[in-house]
C-alpha cells in the first residue's frame, strides 16, 4: 500500500502545486517509487510540467497522471507514494481526498488574507473526522523571518503542527519551473538548501508513514541535501 499525500488549499496560487512537485522530485531522487496525481481536469498543471521536464531532459523523469477524483486516484497503480495535488479552492472531492490520504499538507502565505481560510479548512477537515495529527501547514511566498514568525504563531495558536522552514518568493523558483524542475532543483544552491529544509521533514513524515502502512517494506531514508 503507497503512502498517500495529499496537498490541498482553499484558495489559488499559495503553494501547493510547488510542494507537491517538489515532494516528488525529491523522493524520486531518493529512488523512490512515485505517482504525482493531478486533480485539476481543467488547468492540468502538473501535466504540463511534466512536459516541460521531459523536453528540457530533467532527471530522473517523473511519472505524472491526470485523475478525475478521489476514487479514480484510488485506482492509481502500484508505487510507493502516490502524491495528490488537489485544485486551488475547496470543492465536494476535498473531503474524500483527504480521508484518502495519511497526510494532509496545506500551504499558505504569511498573510491573514491566506491564514484564516487556511484555519477555517483545517477547522472543517476536522469536524468531519479528519484527525488533527493528519494535518500539516507549510508556510510559502515569505519575504522575511519576522513574517514568518508572526505566520507560524498565528497558526500554532489555532491548534495546527507547522512544518520547520518556508519558501521564500523568488523569481528563482519561477524560472525553474518553467524548465520542468522543481523547488531543490534550481541553478542556486542556496535557494535549492531553503527549499530542502522544508522539504526534508516532509520526507520524515513520509518514511514513519511508509513504515506503518507497510511492515515489509524497508523504511525510507530521509536523503540530506535533497535533489543533489
Amino acid at each position: 500500500m503507497p503512502a498517500v499525500i495529499a496537498f490541498v488549499s482553499q484558495k489559488g496560487g499559495v503553494g501547493k502545486t510547488t510542494l507537491a512537485r517538489a515532494l516528488a522530485a525529491v523522493c524520486s531522487h531518493a529512488g523512490l517509487d512515485v505517482i504525482l496525481g493531478d486533480l485539476d481536469p481543467r488547468q492540468q498543471t502538473l501535466v504540463h510540467w511534466q512536459q516541460a521536464r521531459t523536453a528540457h531532459r530533467v532527471s530522473p523523469g517523473l511519472s505524472v497522471e491526470a485523475f478525475k477524483d478521489a476514487a479514480d486516484a484510488e485506482r492509481a497503480g502500484p508505487c510507493d507514494l502516490l502524491i495528490l495535488d488537489t485544485p486551488g479552492g475547496v470543492n465536494d472531492d476535498t473531503l474524500a481526498v483527504a480521508h484518502m490520504a495519511h497526510l494532509v499538507v496545506q500551504p499558505t502565505g504569511p498573510t491573514l488574507d491566506d491564514l484564516h481560510p487556511t484555519v477555517l479548512l483545517f477547522h472543517e477537515l476536522v469536524a468531519a473526522g479528519i484527525p488533527k495529527s493528519h494535518l500539516v501547514v507549510a508556510l510559502c511566498r515569505v519575504l522575511d523571518e519576522d513574517e514568518e514568525e508572526a505566520a507560524r504563531a498565528y497558526l500554532e495558536e489555532a491548534g495546527y503542527e507547522v512544518l520547520d522552514g518556508s519558501i521564500p518568493e523568488s523569481i528563482t523558483y519561477r524560472v525553474a519551473h518553467n524548465r520542468g524542475r522543481s523547488l531543490t532543483e534550481t541553478d542556486e544552491q542556496a535557494f535549492n538548501a531553503r527549499a530542502d529544509a522544508l522539504i526534508e521533514e516532509l520526507l520524515t513524515k513520509v518514511a514513519a508513514i511508509t513504515s506503518a502502512t507497510d511492515e515489509t517494506q524497508e523504511p525510507i531514508a530521509v536523503p540530506k541535501g535533497g535533489a543533489a
